[in-house]
């Protein structure tokens, strides 16, 4: 059955994102994959013939207030936001700078209130909506050597639960997920600095990230969670962060 809302879905070029743009396309929504990375973008247009027709995409840098601005009014009406940009770097508190602190929030923080911000009203004046911030299990516990995504996270946590708490009541939700290490190229680098730092040899990183799940989790796991939340079924879901770890 098709499903004609519109999905703009940030860092959708890659891992998550992509997963999640892939998802809803087969689903039969219009999809706006939004990124820096032009290339990875049209991609994901080319790799995915059976859908390319639904999917458009566009380049914003989250953090500039008056691209994100520029990039909803050109969409139009968004039915479902899903805010998954996003930067994981990792040391000790340290040696974290302050440019890596600050770039940290202004990704995974600063752009979800950006977007957030951009379409909340409109949703709300409409009598619809979904959004689905894609946190991190960093978001609700600590872990070291991240503080400041770990920070970042729950921020974009914290914003979830208040923006939730305005939405209340008017058909519109706003909800996060939560996953552990994701199967990724992001993770993939983290891997490759354990094991650059520590001497440890690919598995045992590898261990070291797992956690109770015993391996990574896939993006269509994480994809599939958004897409839950994105149904009617969870239309009585608001203010929840969904914890995908195993």
């Amino acid at each position: 059955m098709s499903d004609r809302r519109l999905a703009v879905v940030t860092g959708g070029g890659k891992g998550i994102g992509r997963a999640v743009v892939e998802q809803f396309a087969a689903m039969g929504m219009r999809v706006l994959a939004v990124g820096r990375d032009r290339q990875a973008l049209d991609a994901v247009v080319k790799q995915a013939p059976g859908h390319a027709w639904q999917l458009s995409t566009a380049v914003c840098d989250v953090t500039d207030e008056a691209a994100v601005k520029a990039l909803f009014a050109d969409a139009g009406p968004v039915d479902v936001l899903v805010p998954n940009a996003g930067i994981a770097e990792s040391a000790p508190l340290k040696r974290t700078s302050l440019e890596d602190w600050n770039r940290h929030l202004a990704v995974n923080a600063t752009g979800v209130f950006l977007c957030l911000r951009a379409v909340l009203p409109g949703m709300v004046a409409r009598g619809r909506g979904r959004v689905v911030v894609v946190a991190s299990v960093a978001g609700l516990r600590g872990g070291a050597y991240i503080s400041a995504y770990t920070a970042s996270k729950h921020a974009a946590v914290g914003l979830v639960r208040a923006g939730a708490a305005e939405v209340a009541g008017s058909a519109v939700t706003v909800n996060a997920v939560c996953p552990a290490y994701v199967r990724t190229a992001m993770t993939e680098r983290t891997l490759e600095r354990i094991m650059a730092t520590t001497g440890r040899d690919r598995d045992e990183a590898l261990a070291s990230l797992t956690g109770p799940a015993g391996r990574l989790i896939e993006p269509s796991e994480v994809a599939a969670a958004v897409a839950y939340l994105c149904g009617e079924q969870a239309a009585g879901v608001n203010g929840q962060t969904l914890v995908i770890d195993g």
